[in-house]
C-alpha cells in the first residue's frame, strides 16, 4: 500500500521535532490514559448505573477491543484522508465520545460511547508512533522513542490515580471529562506543528480492503463478547458461548487466509517472516496481559477486600509511575549502546520479582506494600516497552514500520483486553473453589471453630444482645471465609501473572541482535 520512495528517506519537518514530539505524545497520553483512568471507578461505575463489578468491566474492556479493530486500517486511513488530517479527527471523535461517556445515564449506552471511544483512539498510537520516527534521523530515534514512551508507559500508570481523585472528589463522569481539555490543545499543537511528508501528500491509496476488515472485526468482537460473558453464563454449558467462539476461531482462519492471498491487504503479515518482529509481538501481547490485569486487579482487591475509598487505590499504585520515569532517561541512554535483548531480559524479570512480592499481600496490607514494589514494576515497564519496539521494527524495512506499527500496537491491546476478561474469570472461578475447599474449617465439631464462634458470640451479644448473637456470629464467620478465599484467589492470579513474566524472560532470548541503524534505511 505505500511505495518506498527518495521523499520518504530524506524528508525531515521543518519544525523542531521534539515540539512534534510532545504534540503526537499528547494525543498518545490521552488514549493511553483512558484505558486504566476508569479502573479505580469500575465499583462507583456498577453502583451507579446497577450493574456487577463483572459488568461493568466491560467499560475497560469494549473499549480496548474497539481500540484493536480499528488499529490495522489506520494507515489507510492516513493515505486516504491525509494522515494530519485523520490524526485531528481522531482526536475530535475521541474527544465527543469522552463527553457521551460521562453522561451515559445507562451501563448499554456507556459501553456503546466507549465502543466509539476505542474507535476514535485505535489509530492515534500507530499514526503518532510513525510521525515520530519520520522525524527524527535514525540515529536519534532511540531518544525519541523513549521520550514518546513517557506518555504509553506513565499514562496506564497515572490514569488509577487520578481516576480515584476524581471519582472521590467529584464524580467517575469526570474520568471522561478530563479528555476535553487535552483534546482539544492536542488538536491545536498538532495543527500547528505536525507536517505531512510528501509520500503521504502525493498518495493515491487502492481500495481498501473491506472484507479482510470485517472477518478481523468479527474474530476480536465475537472474542470479546465470550470472554466478557463466559463466566457468567458458565462458559461452554451454554449453546450461544459455542457458537461465539466458533463464529472467532473461523473468523480468525479465514482472516489470516484472504490477507495472504490479497493484492492489497489491510494487515501485511508478511512482516511475521522477521524473526524480530514475531518475537516482538508476541512479547508486547504479554506485556498487555500483565500490565492491564496487574492494574485492575490492584484496585479491586483494596477496594473490595480492604476498603479503601477510589482515591487511595489509585495512589497506592501512583509509584509504578515514579519507577518509570526515574529509569526512563536511563533507558533512553542506554538504547543503542546495550544488547537490547538485556534490557528486555531484565525488564520481564523485576516485572516478575515485583508482582510476586506484591502476591504476598494479606488482609493487613498496608499501601506501603503495594507501592514499593509498583515502583520496581514501573522500572521494569520502562525498560520493556521502548527496547521492544525498537527492537521488533529495527530490522524491518523503512515502508514496513507504519504496519508493523499498527499491528504491534494491536496486540498490545488485544493483550490487555483478553488478560483482563481471563483474570476476571480466574478470580471469581477460584474465590469458589478456594471458599468450597476452606469451608470444612467451620466445622462446628472442631475445637478452633467453637472457641472462635464462642469469642465472636460474646462480643456481639455485647452489642445486639443474646437473642441475635449467634445469628451475627455464624454471618461474621462465614464473611471472613469468603473473604479469605477472595484474597487467596488475588494472591494466585499475582503469581500467575509473575510466571507469565518469567517466561517472557527465556523468550527474549530468541531475539537476534539489532545494531542502531546510523544511516537511513533503503
Amino acid at each position: 500500500m505505500e511505495i518506498e520512495s527518495p521523499d520518504r528517506q530524506q524528508w525531515r519537518p521543518s519544525v523542531n521535532p521534539w515540539l512534534i514530539t510532545f504534540s503526537v505524545m499528547l494525543a498518545t497520553f490521552m488514549e493511553v490514559l483512558d484505558t486504566t483512568i476508569v479502573t479505580v471507578a469500575v465499583p462507583h461505575i456498577a453502583g451507579s448505573l446497577s450493574a456487577s463489578n463483572d459488568e461493568a468491566t466491560w467499560v475497560l474492556t469494549s473499549y480496548l477491543v474497539s481500540n484493536a479493530i480499528v488499529l490495522p486500517a489506520s494507515g489507510w486511513f492516513s493515505l486516504y484522508f491525509g494522515r494530519k488530517r485523520f490524526l485531528i479527527a481522531c482526536i475530535a471523535i475521541f474527544t465527543l465520545s469522552s463527553i457521551a461517556s460521562g453522561a451515559a445515564t445507562s451501563l448499554g449506552m456507556l459501553v456503546a460511547a466507549r465502543v466509539l471511544q476505542g474507535a476514535g483512539g485505535g489509530a492515534l498510537q500507530p499514526i503518532s508512533q510513525a510521525i515520530l520516527l519520520e522525524s527524527f534521523p535514525p540515529e536519534k530515534r532511540g531518544m525519541a522513542m523513549a521520550a514518546f514512551a513517557l506518555g504509553v508507559v506513565v499514562a496506564p500508570i497515572a490514569g488509577p490515580t487520578l481516576g480515584g481523585w476524581l471519582t472521590d472528589n467529584y464524580t467517575w463522569r469526570w474520568a471522561f471529562y478530563i479528555n476535553i481539555p487535552i483534546g482539544i490543545l492536542a488538536i491545536m499543537m498538532i495543527r500547528a506543528f505536525v507536517q505531512d511528508p510528501p509520500y503521504i501528500q502525493n498518495a493515491r491509496p487502492k481500495k481498501i480492503d473491506l472484507t479482510g476488515f470485517g472477518f478481523m472485526a468479527i474474530a476480536l468482537a465475537a472474542l470479546q463478547v465470550v470472554l466478557d460473558k463466559g463466566q457468567q453464563e458458565n462458559w461452554f454449558t451454554s449453546s450461544w458461548i459455542r457458537w461465539f467462539t466458533i463464529a472467532s476461531a473461523v473468523s480468525l482462519i479465514l482472516f489470516i487466509i484472504w490477507e495472504l492471498r490479497a493484492k492489497e491487504p489491510i494487515v501485511h503479515l508478511n512482516v511475521f517472516k522477521d524473526r524480530n518482529f514475531a518475537v516482538g509481538t508476541f512479547l508486547i501481547t504479554l506485556v498487555g496481559v500483565a500490565l492491564y490485569s496487574a492494574i485492575t486487579m490492584i484496585p479491586l482487591f483494596l477496594q473490595a477486600l480492604l476498603g479503601y475509598p477510589a482515591l487511595q487505590s489509585g495512589l497506592a499504585v501512583s509509584p509504578r509511575g515514579a519507577g518509570a520515569l526515574l529509569a526512563m532517561p536511563l533507558v533512553g541512554y542506554l538504547t543503542g549502546k546495550v544488547d537490547f535483548r538485556k534490557l528486555i531480559g531484565i525488564g520481564f524479570f523485576l516485572v516478575a520479582v515485583s508482582l510476586w512480592i506484591i502476591s504476598g499481600l494479606t488482609l493487613q496490607t498496608s499501601a506501603w506494600n503495594i507501592g514499593w514494589p509498583s515502583v520496581l514494576t514501573g522500572v521494569g515497564l520502562a525498560m520493556l516497552f521502548v527496547p521492544l519496539a525498537t527492537v521488533a521494527m529495527g530490522t524491518l524495512p523503512q515502508n514496513e514500520i507504519g504496519n508493523a506499527s499498527g499491528i504491534f500496537n494491536l496486540m498490545r491491546n488485544v493483550g490487555g483486553s483478553v488478560g483482563i476478561s481471563i483474570l476476571v474469570t480466574y478470580l471469581a472461578r477460584h474465590a469458589q473453589s478456594n471458599q468450597m475447599k476452606m469451608v470444612y474449617r467451620l466445622n462446628p465439631f472442631s475445637p478452633a471453630y467453637r472457641l472462635q464462634l464462642h469469642a465472636v458470640t460474646n462480643f456481639f451479644a455485647s452489642r445486639f444482645g443474646a437473642a441475635q448473637a449467634p445469628r451475627l456470629a455464624r454471618f461474621s464467620l462465614y464473611n471472613s471465609l469468603l473473604k479469605q478465599a477472595q484474597l487467596l484467589s488475588f494472591v494466585q492470579g499475582f503469581r500467575l501473572l509473575s510466571i507469565v513474566c518469567l517466561v517472557c524472560v527465556a523468550a527474549a532470548l530468541l531475539f537476534k541482535k539489532v545494531k542502531p541503524r546510523k544511516t537511513p534505511v533503503h
